[in-house]
């Protein structure tokens, strides 16, 4: 039988039961390998006959915090072969139920235990996720697929998308390569568990190899240095705005001494925030690429293209990118969804040495006046503006043929966009230059990492 996540797991806690696998910073609680081995061996006999058959095959949502909870649930629902589907817990009671119908889950899992739903999910061989990997019943049914990720997307809609355990493991053995991740690296756990980027570099090092996981309370500075201190953290995987509290933070440098690896992903990292790390912390940051279909596609090994904000490096091992015309490209290789091969909505080309540069999502070209304009083209003018860290430009909704830009600006900065108007004009072609300006101190992002896009449009609505 193909190895599979649960039985990648039980090797790992049997060649040493007694190593650390998850602390709680907060309160400095750890579990061994061993110890979480046996609360899922006792929460797997919780399940009566009945749960076991209800949930053997069909997806359950799992969406809770991250800690012991989080990791013995979802070993849990894999040792009853149930397939997990992730969600947010921030998300609210009523919205959990929605997209458990819309995914078409059967159960919750919450408190330790079993909720189920009135609603029956599809079984392996009706799920269409399996129907697109090629399986059905007869291959003893339950084992090959892994997980389900939710994602909306820009659709606003929860999107399933179903992975198997080799798919799972091909993208954790990628990360781990990649990067240099090792059985004895400390991972600092702030991203969610259950996002794509949480399962490759925090998840999968832990089931695969033991890499230990330290889980911070959140993502304030002062308490993320006191992780990293205390728990002596060496692998630090980041999304930008994190990135970015930590340049305005007053935390001592010789706090994040441990660290030898500092990750970015989930968003562009703003131009000149991995200068400024570099300058005031000494930390190298080093920008990851990836989306939920894929697992990770590219990952700046030596830091240095996003020192100079020149890519988002090369691709990771196991990853092959083929090119097309107009900066689309295909990821092909064993993490991919489906079978294996998946185009991402981003537009990038390569450089010299090899490497992706992004250059906006596929989509985003819009007309003013009859005439074709890139957003990426003027955001990017605008955060070369004095005082501007970020910005967004998008079309107003209620306004034919106009943009409007949300920029970030120093709090010192802070004041009436009209000024970066005059000064875009001279920088730009003065139809490109948004009619409507909205400044604030920070862009809103998602807890994944990317910029909200409702709450942007809610800013430029209500101007």
């Amino acid at each position: 039988m193909p190895a599979n996540l649960v039985t990648r797991w039980n090797e790992v806690v049997r060649l040493n039961s007694e190593a650390v696998a998850l602390t709680i910073a907060e309160t400095g609680r750890s579990w061994t390998r061993g110890e979480l081995a046996s609360e899922v061996e006792m929460g797997v006999r919780r399940l009566d006959a009945v749960e076991r058959e209800a949930i053997r095959g069909r997806r359950v949502v799992l969406a809770v915090p991250n800690g012991m909870e989080w990791l013995v649930g979802f070993l849990i629902l894999l040792e009853a072969r149930a397939i997990p589907a992730l969600l947010d817990a921030s998300e609210s009671d009523e919205n959990q139920r929605v997209t458990a119908r819309a995914v078409g889950a059967v159960a919750l899992w919450r408190d330790g235990g079993l909720e189920m739903l009135e609603a029956r999910g599809p079984v392996l061989g009706e799920d269409p996720g399996a129907a697109r990997v090629g399986l059905n019943r007869r291959e003893k049914g339950y084992t090959r697929l892994a997980l389900v990720k939710v994602t909306s997307g820009s659709t606003g809609t929860p999107k399933a998308l179903v992975f198997t355990h080799e798919q799972m493991i091909a993208d954790g053995e990628n990360v781990c390569a990649s990067m240099g991740i090792r059985t004895n690296d400390v991972n600092l756990g702030v991203i969610p568990f259950g996002h794509s980027y949480g399962l490759g570099n925090l998840v999968m090092p832990l089931l695969l190899q033991g890499s230990h996981i330290v889980v911070a309370a959140n993502s304030f500075p002062h308490v993320l240095a006191a992780a990293i201190e205390d728990s002596r953290v060496t692998v630090f995987p980041a999304v930008p705005a994190i990135l970015r509290g930590l340049v305005r933070s007053e935390i001592a440098r010789d706090t994040l001494a441990s660290l030898r690896l500092v990750i970015s992903a989930g968003a562009p990292l703003p131009e000149g925030i991995a200068a400024e790390l570099f300058s005031k912390l000494g930390l190298r940051v080093h920008n990851f690429y990836g989306s939920s279909e894929t697992g990770g596609i590219c990952f700046d090994r030596d830091g240095q293209a996003t020192l100079e904000g020149r890519s988002v490096g090369t691709p990771l091992n196991g990853v092959t990118i083929q090119w097309g015309r107009g900066g689309r490209f295909w990821v092909e290789g064993g993490a991919v969804v489906g079978r294996g091969r998946y185009s991402p909505p981003d537009r990038a080309e390569r450089n010299e040495k090899g490497e992706m540069m992004l250059l906006g999502r596929v989509g985003r070209m819009v007309k003013v006046g009859g005439r074709r304009l890139e957003l990426a083209e003027v955001e990017k003018a605008a955060r070369l503006l004095p005082g501007v860290k970020d910005a967004c430009a998008l079309l107003i909704p209620d306004r034919v043929d106009s943009i409007a830009v949300v920029v970030a600006r120093d709090a010192q900065e802070a004041g009436s966009g009209e000024e970066l108007r005059r000064l875009l004009c001279t920088k730009i072609a003065p139809w490109k230059v948004p009619s409507r300006w909205i400044v604030v101190s920070d862009l809103p992002y998602t807890a994944r990492g990317k910029l909200d896009a409702r709450r942007l449009r809610e800013m430029v609505q209500g101007r």
